[in-house]
């Protein structure tokens, strides 16, 4: 061990190689093995594991051991893409389960995002949306009536915007605003999250190419499994302070 690596520092890297090597769920050294295998005070153990469980990498339960925590799914904020094409991205295979589907009228606040007249009913989908089989966020989304033929796609294990482009109509633009709240009883149970979890709240408004709404979305996200990215961009309006 190099004299100026503190041994916490060095017992971290072996933990992240072990996390790389590892499954979500696996259990690694306890602080005692730690302490054995690098000669070190049970104080020194436990800062490297501290250290990993502040990067969301570890989690501990009591009297059971130290864990490799779920992987996050990054998400860029505002983000058209759907969540189909954004697992098959990063190599993870996304299926849903219908938990709603039919005609509805939407609440007036919804009913404007559309740009429709209240009282017009739309087509509601819910989907708990699942990436290698892990529940990641519940989905529900109110489709403006002219593309209310999409609900008769496969759409538990297709794509709904695959749908609409092949209605001729391809999403190509979102406004997105997201707020965190504490998990309700329902979403617990279907995103097996424990109480007083936090969910991750997107609202959506998805456009078409000549800028007509398609789809008003909410979903909420699992947050101990998603990360949202911004990107954000100076333009010649913005002045410098």
């Amino acid at each position: 061990m190099a004299e100026s690596t503190p041994a916490y520092v060095e017992i971290a890297g072996f933990l992240r190689e072990l996390v790389g090597a590892s499954s979500t769920g696996d259990r690694l050294p306890s602080d005692a093995e730690l302490c054995e295998r690098f000669a070190v005070s049970r104080m020194t153990a436990r800062q490297a594991v501290q250290l990993l469980v502040t990067e969301q990498l570890l989690y501990r339960k009591r009297g059971k051991g130290t864990f490799v925590a779920p992987r996050t799914v990054p998400r860029l904020l505002g983000s058209s893409l759907s969540f189909t094409e954004s697992m098959r991205r990063r190599g993870l295979r996304a299926s849903s389960r219908m938990l709603a589907v039919g005609m509805v009228v939407p609440e007036p606040a919804e009913a404007r995002a559309l740009e429709l007249p209240e009282g017009t009913r739309v087509a509601l989908l819910e989907r708990l949306r699942l990436a290698d089989e892990q529940p990641m966020a519940i989905e529900r989304a109110l489709v403006t009536p002219s593309c209310a033929g999409v609900l008769d796609d496969d759409l538990q294990h297709g794509s709904l915007h695959a749908a609409f482009e092949r209605l001729g109509r391809i999403p190509m633009q979102a406004h997105a605003r997201v707020s965190a709240r504490r998990v309700t009883q329902r979403e617990r149970d279907l995103l097996a999250l424990h109480a007083g979890e936090v969910v991750l709240a997107e609202r959506r408004i998805i456009s078409d190419q000549d800028g007509v709404p398609l789809e008003h979305t909410e979903t909420r996200y699992a947050a101990s499994r998603y990360e949202f990215e911004a990107v954000l961009r100076r333009n010649d309006h913005d002045q410098v302070e």
